[in-house]
């Protein structure tokens, strides 16, 4: 199958190099010419294990293949996956500009029938807009189905999350493109989700933000093991062996951090708040999170005085 990757960051370039090295012919766009002309040499802008061998494998054998053109790399596809970054805007929510940015490019490279999968962070709602974007700007003739399908990697193993994930989320209304989806991912051993797309764009967010909830109820048990002489560890520990709940994300520390988790929490609050729901309990996780922060930073003062 021939796919494309709207994006080379850590998502895109990563599962672009993934889906190449099970034999499909994968493009990768990109906006930087300097990136783009080292990526086709093998040289990757960030550092992942195991990515820069899995590039030069793929680029070598002809299959991964890297451009600045769109029309170039969307005519050919049968996917095209858009993996472009949403930051938080000052009040929390996902800053959408570079996906209908790169929606409105794809659309007007469309030609024939494709399949345009938002595999960005975004909230519910978004693959909507992304088909009236592929709608106004698609030339005559052209045609096209929209699917969610998010990322669940994690830094340092992202080479394995993504060939062997826990589940792979595939949200459309498409038979056909979910058809299409399923058979390239057929090499892939996670568990699969159907959906449609605002149920897959959720998923995300509430994912993120329940394993932030843990970490931020282990601190919180942390902060009382200390006033009642407890050890917190073992506490955990006792809790963590329940079956239902495991010990995953269940450990104290300084809270969590990361690319994800501050801004998937902070976004999916506002999402709440834009539907007129009050998500409390993530405000809480966000102030406990802050908290064991500031602890943090008191002990370690304290210690050095």
């Amino acid at each position: 199958m021939t796919i494309s990757f709207i994006g080379h960051g850590y998502v895109g370039l990563v599962t672009a190099a993934v889906f190449a090295d099970l034999g499909n012919t994968v493009w990768v766009v990109g906006r930087s010419s300097e990136k783009i002309e080292n990526l086709k040499i093998g040289k990757p802008p960030f550092f992942e294990p195991g990515l820069k061998e899995l590039v030069q494998r793929n680029v070598r054998a002809g299959r991964l293949l890297f451009t600045l053109d769109y029309r170039q790399a969307v005519v050919p596809s049968e996917i095209i996956f858009i993996c472009v970054g949403t930051p938080p805007k000052a009040r929390g929510d996902a800053d959408l500009t570079s996906v209908f940015a790169a929606a409105e490019s794809v659309g007007k490279s469309l030609a024939g029938y494709k399949v345009v999968v938002t595999k960005s962070t975004v909230p519910p709602g978004t693959n909507k807009k992304v088909s009236e974007i592929l709608e106004r700007s698609k030339p005559d003739g052209a045609s096209f189905a929209i699917a969610s399908v998010p990322e669940f990697l994690r830094e340092g193993t992202a080479i394995r999350d993504t060939l062997h994930p826990d589940r792979v989320v595939i949200g459309t209304t498409s038979k056909r493109a979910e058809e299409l989806l399923l058979e390239l991912h057929a090499s892939i051993d996670g568990k699969v989700v159907l959906c449609n797309p605002e149920t897959a764009e959720l998923i995300k967010y509430a994912s993120n933000s329940l394993l932030s909830t843990k970490i931020s109820f282990a601190n919180a048990i942390a902060f009382l093991s200390e006033k009642v002489g407890a050890d917190a560890e073992k506490v955990l520990e006792g809790v963590g062996l329940d079956t239902r709940l495991g010990r995953s994300f269940l450990y104290p520390g300084v809270g969590y951090g990361g690319s994800c988790f501050p801004k998937d929490v902070k976004a999916l609050i506002a999402i709440a708040k834009d539907y007129g729901y009050n998500f409390s309990i993530l405000t809480a996780v966000e102030e406990v999170n802050e908290e064991a922060i500031s602890r943090f930073i008191e002990k370690i003062s304290r210690h050095y005085q």
